[in-house]
């Protein structure tokens, strides 16, 4: 957990616009429960701290987001499974069909979110130092920069790790979680808390199946252990083959 894991502490938090300076700069201490001193009591309770007011402000944020009538999807995996190129190929196709909207996370660089502003979507970059994570904060601030109409759908590309992001709720609507067939089938298994807090596994890179040592009933065996009622959608961003099923679950959801 983040209590010994060091993000965060005492980082610093940029938001900004493709095209533009840093927009807001903010010091993020989370206080993750991080003792010099080994008080194995005190690092338990910072952190449970930590984990409560998270879940106090991600209310807040599902309140907002409920208010304007917005779908808000959280988009969690390992770096490199696809969430961004997932990201561009759905803008492209569907903004003409759904407003969308994007916060993108990341330690540094805006380079996912000029990414998404040439697919044509709103964008805000956040760049969390040495935060491993997006928090409901985080996001709070993000979204009131874009601005969202009535009725949109906010996509949250997290930072890309499977561990950390599955503790903190960002008020989101439902948790997709993202592998693909070049990680290996034994994800589900090896961090089971982020498939656990999912609703939907998208198994992207079909494409490659042929070339790689990846048992998709394996993978999905392994999930349902953690989570039987996730749902699941293979497809390949690169050929577009199984992209309309995320686009009907999309519209449903």
């Amino acid at each position: 957990m983040c209590g010994t894991c060091g993000c965060g502490e005492d980082g610093q938090v940029t938001y900004s616009r493709p095209g533009e300076p840093e927009s807001q700069t903010h010091h993020h201490d989370h206080h993750h429960g991080h003792d010099h001193h080994h008080n194995h009591h005190k690092e338990i309770q910072l952190e449970v701290d930590v984990l409560s007011k998270n879940k106090i402000l991600a209310e807040r944020n599902r309140g907002y987001f409920e208010a304007l009538d917005m779908q808000v999807l959280n988009l969690v995996s390992s770096p490199g499974s696809g969430k961004t190129s997932l990201l561009e190929r759905t803008i492209r196709e569907l903004k003409n069909e759904i407003p969308c909207y994007i916060i993108e996370g990341d330690q540094q660089t805006s380079n996912d979110a000029d990414r998404i502003a040439k697919a044509g979507a709103p964008v805000i970059q956040v760049n969390t130092g040495n935060g491993c994570h997006l928090d409901a904060h985080m996001v709070n601030h993000a979204v009131k920069q874009l601005d969202p109409q009535h009725g949109a759908t906010l996509f949250i590309e997290n930072v890309g790790n499977l561990v950390c992001p599955a503790l903190f709720d960002l008020g989101e609507s439902k948790r997709v979680v993202i592998i693909s067939v070049t990680e290996g089938d034994d994800k589900p298994i090896k961090y089971p808390s982020m498939f656990e807090s999912s609703q939907l596994c998208i198994i992207n890179k079909t494409d490659l199946l042929p070339y790689v040592d990846f048992d998709m009933e394996k993978a999905k065996e392994y999930a349902l252990r953690v989570n039987h009622h996730l749902e699941f959608i293979e497809l390949s961003v690169k050929t577009g083959e199984g992209m309309e099923q995320w686009y009907n679950w999309l519209k449903k959801a």
